[in-house]
């Protein structure tokens, strides 16, 4: 027989038996897991892989080679990166691998087919994700196929006994995965010691000097989240202290409430999610950093939607903390979220007009004009026909009223202080026309949960990111930024570089400002989403 056809008779065994298959009796879970379409795809790669031998990880003597347990070793861990190593077979692997010698040809080949299916999987899904983020609506690509070709990979390291260094050449190269990662293995420890029970819910909200009952297990909370020093003495009596108040205030920060110190329920219910959770959270990040593209050594402006926060570095490869860091507003959770995707910022306007999207004009504008004549007056807002800045304006009548509402005309509100998109806008062209924009109402920068928008992001300080993006153009001081913010004409600036644009979306993530593990509220329901993605695929 020849090595092909052996190697296909094993090939066979593994992907396609039942579950009464002959492998040892453990070939039904895996060959559920490939799918008879997957197997298909598979089969060209594991013949890239073999190129003829019988076998790659098993030597003559039919035993386990360094490389195969070097990949045991990474399956056995894939849970330190979020994975499942249920997923891999792995303990199953494992626990067959040191009575491969005494089996029969057959045996060992479909056990070496077997190690070669669940390490490809792990290594994409370690570099790929496991979901296709456009199943779920993210406009995010890794981009990373023609880069890394697994199959060549592995054959390479399995020919230079480099097996062990695979995780490390294939986990993204990102400073927050490795930070994460850290924090899942310290919270995985968390959940070992989670106090059973919940804390009493204050009937009113509870300020340092106060009495609660619960503060002795609201200090071991704290202390074991590590907002609160492991050597803080109790307090002498059932009262909310200083100490404990103190420790609250770091908690709400991480969580995305206000640091008041201020016991409250909103403050108790996130005390009291289960580290558990937590851990799920931050495996649900880890999955979502390996669909984003690899920092490249350029500028990079983020947004994470969630946590309400912009951040703009540099060089995004660098371990570095960012430039510039600020609050923004994003799309209201139940009627107009912030997509998540990727694209290029290429140029700014001062003093934009806002041309009011269609849907607007059509649900608000033209339901305000009705009850109230002056409505666009009173917002200095204009009727236009044409597409660009130089569109002619229409007098109020109502024949442009009717024009307004068939599609043939738009509304536009002009450049001021008043203009919702403030003095400046940001703009990355993309098919949903969201931008980054300035805003006049300042004050809803000052409430924790800030999804108000329409879709678009509004930032907090736009002086402050005009002069990151324009600092390579000397004529841009801050100076001339605000003159052409408070000048008279649009004014449109060309970027010299385009400056990628990341809309992303996790609700765990150690801040790049503060080196702490923060969690957020999952405002769109896209966790719960992704939960239910990873299940299907524990089901299949």
């Amino acid at each position: 027989m020849t090595a092909l056809r052996r190697f296909a008779r094993a090939a066979a065994i593994v992907l396609l038996a039942g579950a009464a298959g002959a492998v040892c009796g453990q070939t039904g879970d895996l060959a559920r897991q490939a799918a008879p379409a997957a197997a298909a795809a598979q089969r060209p790669e594991l013949q890239r892989l073999y190129a003829g031998a019988d076998a790659i990880w098993l030597d003559a003597s039919g035993r386990a080679t360094g490389n195969a347990r070097d990949a045991l070793a990474l399956l056995a861990d894939a849970a330190s990166d979020g994975l499942d190593p249920a997923a891999y077979r792995s303990a199953s692997l494992a626990s067959r691998a040191d009575g491969l010698a005494g089996a029969s040809p057959d045996v060992r080949r479909a056990w070496d087919v077997e190690l070669s299916l669940a390490i490809l999987r792990y290594l994409r899904d370690l570099h790929f994700g496991r979901v296709d983020p456009k199943a779920l609506g993210f406009r995010v690509s890794a981009s990373k196929a023609g880069a890394h070709d697994i199959v060549a990979m592995l054959a390479a390291a399995i020919a230079n006994r480099r097996v062990a260094q695979l995780r490390n050449e294939l986990a993204p190269p990102l400073l927050q995965y490795r930070e994460l990662r850290e924090s899942l293995a310290r919270y995985r420890r968390i959940a070992q010691r989670w106090p059973a029970g919940h804390l009493g819910a204050p009937k009113a909200s509870i300020r340092a000097g106060d009495a609660y009952a619960d503060g002795a297990a609201l200090r071991e909370r704290l202390v074991l989240l590590g907002d609160l020093p492991g050597d803080t003495p109790p307090a002498a009596t059932a009262v909310y202290d200083a100490a404990l108040a103190a420790g609250v205030a770091r908690f709400q920060a991480r969580h995305g409430l206000a640091a008041d110190g201020v016991l409250g329920n909103a403050t108790i219910a996130a005390l009291d999610v289960p580290a558990a959770d937590r851990v799920t959270q931050i495996e649900f990040a880890l999955e979502r950093l390996r669909w984003l593209p690899h920092p490249d050594g350029r500028r990079v402006v983020a947004i994470n939607i969630p946590m309400f926060r912009l951040w703009a570095w540099d060089d995004a490869a660098a371990d570095a903390k960012p430039a510039l860091a600020m609050d923004v507003i994003v799309g209201r959770a139940l009627k107009t979220q912030t997509p998540v995707f990727a694209d290029q910022m290429r140029y700014l306007v001062f003093r934009p007009y806002w041309n009011v999207p269609r849907s607007i004009t059509r649900n608000e504008t033209l339901p305000a004009i009705a009850r109230d004549p002056d409505y666009l007056a009173k917002h200095d807002m204009e009727i236009v026909q044409g597409e660009s800045d130089a569109a002619r304006v229409l007098p109020p009548t109502p024949e442009s009223i009717a024009m307004l509402q068939a599609g043939s005309a738009r509304v536009r509100q002009r450049p001021g202080p008043a203009n919702s998109l403030g003095l400046v806008k940001f703009i990355f062209p993309n098919d949903d026309n969201i931008y980054l924009h300035s805003t006049p109402a300042k004050s809803l920068f000052g409430r924790s949960r800030r999804d108000f928008s329409h879709g678009c992001v509004r930032v907090a300080e736009p002086v402050d990111l005009a002069a990151w993006l324009l600092k390579d153009q000397p004529k841009w001081t801050r100076e001339n930024i605000v003159g052409a913010m408070e000048g008279k004409p649009s004014l449109r600036v060309d970027l010299t570089q385009p400056v990628p644009v990341l809309l992303y979306y996790v609700t765990a993530m150690v801040s790049p400002e503060d080196g702490r593990l923060h969690f957020a509220a999952d405002i769109y329901g896209h966790d719960a989403k992704l939960a239910r993605a990873l299940a299907a695929l524990r089901d299949e």
